[in-house]
This record gives C-alpha cells, sequence and structure tokens, in this order.
C-alpha cells in the first residue's frame, strides 16, 4: 500500500532524515521505533506532507505524493494523528469530529460518525462537550476518532500513548488493535516500544535519521532492542 524510498529531510543545514526507505503493506500495523530525534515523527510529516521532503518519493496506491498539497494526500487515503493530539479546544468534541469528515461523501458522514461513536462510546457521551475540558486519555480518543472520519486507507500515529496513564495506555493500545482489525493500515510512531512490538506485524527501527532494522516483532530480543536504540 504505501512504499517510502530514498525519503530525506533537512532542516536547513541538519539532516533529520537521511534515505529512509520502508513499507506498509495493506492489512498491517507497522512501527517506527527508536530513541528521540531519530527522525520518527519527521518521517511522518513528510509523508502526510506537513514537511517538504528534499529527496525520494512517498507512494501510496501507486500514486507518488510529494508533489501533492497536505489537503490532497488525506484525499488519497492517508490521515495523521499528530503528536500532542491537537484537538481544537473551544470548539466540541462533534465538531472536531465533523471537521475530520470534510472530505466525506455527506451520504456517508453519519454512517462514519457512528462507526466513530462505536468505537469510542465516551465521545458520544461527550459529543457537545468542549475538546479543551477533556482528559488526555479522551482527547487522544477524538484525536484518532477525527482522523477516522476521513475513512483512510493508512492511519498514521504518532506517540498515540505519550503522557497518558498506564490504564489509558492500555485502552488506547487496544483501540488502535480494533482499528487495524476492522480493515485500516496503521502506521505507528510509539515510545513503548514493547508493547508496539507485540501488536505490529513488522517493525522498523531509526536512529540518527536512518533505518537500522526491519523485521517481524518476534525476532526483537530485549538485547537486540538495547543494542539498535543505544548503538
Amino acid at each position: 500500500m504505501l512504499k517510502v524510498s530514498g525519503l530525506s529531510v533537512a532542516y536547513g543545514p541538519i539532516q533529520a532524515v537521511r534515505d529512509v526507505s520502508f513499507e506498509v503493506r495493506q492489512g498491517e500495523l507497522v512501527s517506527l521505533l527508536g530513541s528521540n530525534g531519530a527522525g520518527k515523527s519527521t518521517t511522518l510529516r513528510a509523508i502526510s506532507g506537513l514537511i517538504r521532503a528534499s529527496s525520494g518519493s512517498v507512494i501510496i496506491e501507486g500514486r507518488d505524493l510529494l508533489a501533492l498539497a497536505p489537503s490532497a494526500r488525506v484525499s488519497c487515503g492517508i490521515a495523521h494523528v499528530p503528536e500532542g493530539r491537537r484537538v481544537f479546544a473551544s470548539m466540541s468534541v462533534f465538531e472536531n469530529l465533523a471537521l475530520g469528515g470534510y472530505i466525506t461523501p455527506g451520504s456517508t458522514m453519519d454512517e462514519t460518525l457512528e462507526t466513530v461513536l462505536d468505537l469510542f462510546p465516551l465521545l458520544r457521551e461527550r459529543r457537545q462537550q468542549m475538546s479543551g475540558t477533556l482528559s488526555g486519555g479522551e482527547q487522544q480518543m477524538l484525536a484518532i476518532g477525527r482522523a477516522l472520519m476521513s475513512r483512510p486507507k493508512l492511519l498514521m500515529m504518532d506517540e498515540p500513548t505519550m503522557g497518558l496513564s498506564p490504564k489509558m495506555v492500555d485502552v488506547i493500545l487496544a483501540k488502535i488493535d480494533d482499528i487495524r482489525r476492522q480493515g485500516t493500515t496503521v502506521l505507528m510512531v510509539e515510545q513503548n516500544a514493547l508493547d508496539a512490538i507485540r501488536m505490529s506485524t513488522r517493525v522498523y527501527v531509526m536512529r540518527t535519521g536512518c533505518v537500522v532494522f526491519e523485521g517481524a516483532g518476534d525476532t526483537l530480543t530485549p538485547d537486540i532492542i538495547k543494542s539498535l536504540y543505544l548503538g
């Protein structure tokens, strides 16, 4: 489904991502792992168009996205749940969800909304509540739900459990697994490496802007993980 080849991104003189290549196949949950500053979030932002890549290609179902605006990439089937959730705090839960579905045809908007609210029943209860008054875990549910409103083929999530309680971490990861089981392909950046490995079809480990490991999660022992993260 998604094939990233030779992707490079620079912030001025700093090369944040260097010649990164990986793929995500239909129906997979693939994780990008690595320590802080490894280039994981930058890679997701380059795929969704939030930052400009200096070279490489990002192809989804045969179409190269790098020349397209971020809004056009959404129309191609990519949704991005950013680090830090970034819900619209002064708008209601319902309004946030409706914004996420701006490209969804009116005839299917209500159906999509019901699917999202079935996945996150708490959002149904709070649909008229201002999003800024939700807890961190509730805001993360809303951020994921908002992304799902565009009916994406590929859902990208950046640190979905960051700052959450252990109980809420389990809830969010279970919901992500449900999303994948229901047919949405997932690309995830996650600091909870052991949980991500357990859930993932395959993992890629990044260090200093490069991919240094690719393989199935069950090939990663604790010693290998430590060496990949620390070098």
